[in-house]
């Protein structure tokens, strides 16, 4: 399997074989088109076909009034009549003013910052068995089951692991779980107050979010203590909310800024591993040890409309699904104790199913916001044809491809990746960022779409105008999206997590 694992986005239309009675054949047109280039044209018909109605209108319109109307008459009209001119013109500065306060306020992306942690850190498949067999924790299926997990896991060798899981015994102190965080968080908000030249002291709103370390002081707490920040800082704390609260606390962060003027918010997203790693036998309980690994991003955001020029996005739509209110959805991440009073997170065999209907919930929302009209022509006429007339015709797919130039799925697994590409339909190169994401660096919980940009910036890819969605699953259950807009041609940011690799990625990842 390479690294794509995807089918094509289109297919060829079946021709008709034209029989000529003249020597020279016609070359057969029909087999020829592709039928991706005619959904393109009819894409691009449906959804100018307001403005070819609305212009040749309107011309006619204006031709119509300038040759049946005094023009000369209507002028003197006016220029005597100064109770119209000054009702018409408050009219005018009220609607203006009202838009002007009311619209909502732009926010944007000025940059990104991943952490990189040490070559010390990294764990390769051989080390981290013979670290899990060396505990004494695990019994000998266990261990296969693991070995098993890794093999097919879609992670590379180049991993990283706390500084903890690298003794032996593991020590996942208090102590050594703080020492993570700050090392991570730390090391990303430094990298970032750097490339943009900000001074700590101008942030106004900060957000953190960690789901399985929530310690007191808070994380946030520790940022402000380390960096000195105002006294009247907006600061808050998101824990236990899963993969996908990296998207809520952009969510937050973007409502906080159309309150707050003139405002920075930064937001950090991380996960803690130092004392959330599973030591029992509980198979469904050993798959995080084998997934998550280190990292962290931090963000800074800003509504100031003079950043727009220096800013690599713009937030455009944030949608936020969530299933807690079905049982199985509830506890299918569920943090627990096994039978020997073990602390880890049980993974449930349907996790994939709620996860698709969590998706499927989610796009339902977003496809609207999105979709260009004539997706949402064609998904509304199959959804009527079903419904209405008992016909017996397959659901129409909306093809994203058309909202969307690149995609960052959260790295949660192969399989997470593999799911999404089937049933979204997309190429091999859509999901690129998120499977190398994967094996470079792992499932980095809440910051591994951030991860996912980076490679995109990395690579050169991402251009004006470009749109990227970002997708997240987490506990709870919540399917999470953001959608961004390029502001120009996107360079990588000095000092970035691909810095020193990219050129070797696209790897090939065997199976």
């Amino acid at each position: 399997m390479t690294t794509g694992g995807g089918g094509s986005g289109g297919g060829s239309a079946v021709g008709v074989q034209i029989q000529q009675q003249s020597r020279m054949a016609l070359p057969d047109f029909l087999q020829s088109v592709n039928l991706k280039y005619v959904k393109l044209g009819y894409h691009y018909l449906i959804s100018n076909l307001l403005t070819l109605f609305l212009v040749p209108l309107i011309l006619v319109t204006l031709i119509q009034v300038s040759q049946t109307t005094d023009l000369h008459h209507l002028w003197l009209h006016l220029q005597y009549n100064l109770l119209t001119i000054l009702t018409c013109s408050a009219v005018l500065v009220f609607g203006l003013t009202l838009y002007a306060v009311t619209r909502p306020r732009a926010v944007y992306l000025l940059d990104s910052a991943c952490f990189r942690p040490a070559e010390h850190l990294k764990a390769p498949f051989r080390s981290f068995m013979d670290h899990s067999r060396l505990t004494g924790d695990f019994e000998e299926s266990s261990l296969d089951f693991q070995r098993k997990i890794l093999e097919r896991s879609g992670l590379g060798e180049e991993t990283y692991v706390p500084e903890a899981m690298h003794s032996i015994p593991p020590q996942p102190s208090m102590a050594a779980a703080r020492a993570e965080a700050e090392q991570v968080m730390f090391g990303a908000l430094d990298n970032l107050f750097h490339n943009t030249s900000l001074k700590p002291k101008d942030i106004g709103i900060l957000i953190v979010n960690c789901s399985l370390f929530n310690p007191t002081p808070s994380l946030s707490a520790m940022i402000v203590n380390k960096y000195k920040l105002r006294g009247n800082i907006r600061s808050f704390n998101l824990g236990g909310m899963g993969c996908s609260a990296g998207v809520i606390a952009v969510d937050l962060a973007k409502d906080l800024l159309q309150v707050h003027r003139n405002t920075y918010a930064v937001v950090v997203s991380t996960e803690n591993i130092t004392q959330n790693w599973y030591f029992g036998n509980k198979k469904s309980m050993l798959i995080p040890n084998c997934l998550f690994r280190v990292g962290c991003s931090a963000l800074l955001l800003s509504n100031k409309p003079a950043d727009r020029r220096r800013a690599k996005y713009r937030l455009v739509h944030v949608v936020r699904t969530h299933r807690g209110a079905d049982d199985k959805a509830f506890r299918c991440v569920y943090q627990e104790q096994d039978d020997a009073g073990k602390t880890g997170v049980s993974l449930s065999k349907d996790l994939m199913a709620i996860a698709g209907g969590a998706l499927k919930t989610n796009i339902t929302t977003l496809g609207p916001l999105v979709l260009p009209i004539s997706e949402q022509l064609l998904f509304f006429v199959t959804l009527l044809m079903k419904k209405l007339f008992k016909a017996d015709v397959k659901p129409y797919i909306p093809d994203f491809k058309l909202a969307f130039d690149h995609f960052c799925i959260h790295a949660g697994g192969r399989a997470v990746i593999d799911e999404l590409e089937k049933n979204l339909q997309l190429r091999s190169e859509h999901v690129e960022a998120s499977r190398m994401t994967l094996h470079r660096f792992g499932n980095t919980s809440s910051s591994s779409i951030w991860y996912e940009l980076a490679y995109i910036e990395a690579k050169g890819r991402m251009k004006k105008g470009n749109r990227v969605w970002q997708i997240a699953f987490g506990s709870g259950f919540k399917c999470n999206s953001a959608v961004w807009q390029a502001l120009g041609n996107i360079k990588p940011s000095p000092n970035g997590p691909w810095e020193d690799c990219i050129d070797k990625y696209p790897v090939e990842i065997v199976t």
